[in-house]
């Protein structure tokens, strides 16, 4: 199996909390934006012959998602989206149950193509909502307000998604328990099929980190997360990722990949891969070029056999554990032993150490699995920074 990640880097605007690669868009009119879809989509086209070229076996191996990702991919017609999947469906096998995801904001222009990414194939939209409360959305510095969010999430269903993801983030600016709590009764009442529920984080290169704003005191986010997850779990909504929830079969196929170490290559500006190569377990890690004018630029220079590729590393032993323990140790449920070895090539025997250790500290479950325990899923990057040490 093998997912596939296009990333469309443009925004109307830059979120004060957004450290993606995601790059403003000036444009006279910004009810049409007009993006270079046309020098895009050619340019993506040319990223996969050479992605093909360097891996010739990933044209062998069944498709079991697509997501396209930004930025704001959104942004991008459906007539686009649709070619740029026919352009792929040309190259690869999709699974018949194949998830394909586009990222979308609930603004006013986004809103008008839903219909057509349905069309084009598009079979699980996730909506940035964030928040519905009016000052938080202001403060977090989107487009839309609360109104329009809730309409996105109708005209989405009304489009004919029934796989749905809501973004929803909490440990505001000054948020209190009641306002968190109520972003979550909101959308749970919009009966999303999944919920992504995550903790405003403060990362370098953005302006809240170079501009800390106040955010809720560690009592009120232990309360925050407490009874927020109470309250999913009353909606019918399992955790299964430390920062998402889900109806019953209903997991992200991508993002469970992702976890569970597997591969997936990245078209676009700035995209990665984690290609394995199926005879020694070598694993590559690709990066295209990161800003769109750069990555735009080998289009212009394809003829003289200018790489998208920006960096092409192998991951090496020694740093395969952590790698792995990344991924795995963010799902609930843990992962089987044999994933480990079936996933970097390694024994068992070169973690068992630290697997003990990690018990011993009551970080890791006892049970015949890679499994995180409570204490664990607090203290996650502890449980994975013993997986650094020598081993």
């Amino acid at each position: 199996m093998l997912s596939l990640y296009v990333h469309l880097p443009w925004c109307v605007k830059k979120c004060p909390y957004c450290d993606f690669n995601s790059h403003v868009y000036h444009s006279p009119d910004l009810n049409k934006p007009a993006l270079p879809e046309a020098d895009y989509i050619q340019a993506l086209k040319l990223d996969l012959t050479e992605s093909l070229a360097l891996y010739p076996d990933l044209s062998h191996r069944e498709i079991q998602s697509v997501f396209f990702g930004g930025g704001t991919p959104s942004l991008f017609s459906g007539q686009a989206i649709g070619e740029i999947l026919t352009h792929l469906s040309k190259h690869f096998h999709f699974s018949p149950h194949c998830e394909i995801t586009l990222e979308a904001n609930p603004g006013t222009v986004e809103r008008k193509h839903f219909r057509a990414y349905r069309k084009a194939g598009v079979n699980r939209l996730s909506l940035g909502i964030q928040s519905f409360n009016a000052e938080h959305l202001k403060k977090l510095g989107r487009i839309h307000d609360s109104l329009e969010a809730k309409q996105a999430i109708s005209i989405a269903r009304e489009a004919g998604f029934d796989n749905l993801n809501l973004d929803i983030m909490y440990g505001l600016i000054n948020q209190s328990l009641s306002e968190a709590l109520e972003d979550l009764s909101v959308a749970c009442g919009h009966q999303p099929e999944h919920l992504s529920w995550y903790n405003l984080s403060l990362e370098p290169n953005t302006l809240f980190y170079k501009q800390r704003p106040p955010l809720p005191e560690d009592n009120v986010m232990h309360l925050i997360e407490n009874q927020g997850d109470a309250l999913l779990k009353t909606h019918g909504y399992t955790r299964y990722e430390i920062s998402a929830y889900a109806r019953p079969n209903h997991q992200a196929k991508h993002n469970l990949n992702y976890w569970q170490f597997g591969d997936y290559l990245g078209l676009g500006a700035g995209a990665h891969s984690k290609i394995t190569t199926p005879t020694h377990k070598k694993i590559h890690r690709l990066i295209k070029h990161k800003h769109p004018k750069t990555y735009l630029d080998c289009l212009d220079c394809a003829h003289a056999q200018i790489s998208f590729v920006q960096e092409n590393k192998i991951v090496c032993d020694q740093d395969k554990p952590m790698e792995f323990m990344m991924n795995a140790l963010r799902l609930v449920e843990g992962v089987d032993l044999s994933l480990f070895e079936q996933c970097t090539g390694l024994p068992l025997s070169r973690i068992e150490k630290i697997l003990l250790k990690a018990k011993h500290l009551d970080l890791l479950d006892s049970s015949e699995k890679i499994k995180p325990t409570k204490k664990g899923l607090l203290f996650l990057n502890d449980l994975v920074n013993l997986f650094s040490e020598d081993i």
